[in-house]
């Protein structure tokens, strides 16, 4: 029913009781959104920084000269314990690579004597075999934690879904990967062991 009365019509019109809520409702799940996507980067952030922390202090005590394959898997299990204290449905896996040198860790490429300056390993032309397979490899790392004088590449990997829902909103993975790695030369308890020069086939 069209009420015809102009004075009611005004008032109607300058009425804004209802409006707070109005503007609440649009306002208030952005800024929900807003908070808990700050909370899942704190999160993220603080994940990281107690999986780095730990990852150092490992990557430290696995380069003693005591350190044994039995040894670093109880370091590894301290690691993880840390961490699901933090994060308690996060899954963390390790890795060892080591090298005989730092220059061998940052090229990783088996070094080989390229005769005619193709880039490839061919027929006859000489490398280095380091991980010890008997064959030309583009990654020569040696899994687990070498042996004296080695550099070992220690790298502990986080996986976990997020507390929250909000960061697919803003194009990113449900599922979080985070990383920590250190590098560090075991001690020179003794010799270091060489890798064998071989032919390419």
């Amino acid at each position: 029913m069209f009420i015809r009365d102009p004075l009611i019509n005004r008032n109607l019109g300058r009425d804004t009781s209802g409006a707070t809520i109005v503007e609440f409702a649009v306002v208030a799940p952005i800024f929900i959104g807003i908070i808990m996507f700050i909370f899942d980067m704190g999160f993220m952030a603080y994940a990281r920084s107690i999986l780095s922390g730990e990852v150092n202090a490992v990557g430290r005590a696995s380069a003693l000269e005591t350190a044994t394959d039995e040894t670093r898997a109880d370091m590894d299990a301290r690691v993880a314990e840390q961490v699901r204290l933090i994060v308690p449905d996060g899954a963390v896996t390790f890795e060892r690579e080591s090298f005989n040198t730092y220059g061998l860790a940052q090229t990783r490429v088996e070094p080989f004597v390229d005769v005619n300056d193709n880039d490839r390993c061919d027929t006859g032309e000489s490398y280095l075999d380091l991980n010890g397979n008997s064959r030309f490899d583009l990654d020569g790392a040696r899994a687990g934690g070498g042996g004296a004088r080695d550099v070992v590449i220690y790298t502990a990997t986080l996986r976990y879904t997020r507390f929250f829902p909000v960061a697919e909103f803003f194009g990113m993975n449900r599922d979080v990967e985070l990383q920590a790695r250190t590098i560090l030369k075991n001690q020179p308890f003794d010799q270091q062991s060489q890798p064998n020069s071989r032919v390419c086939l």
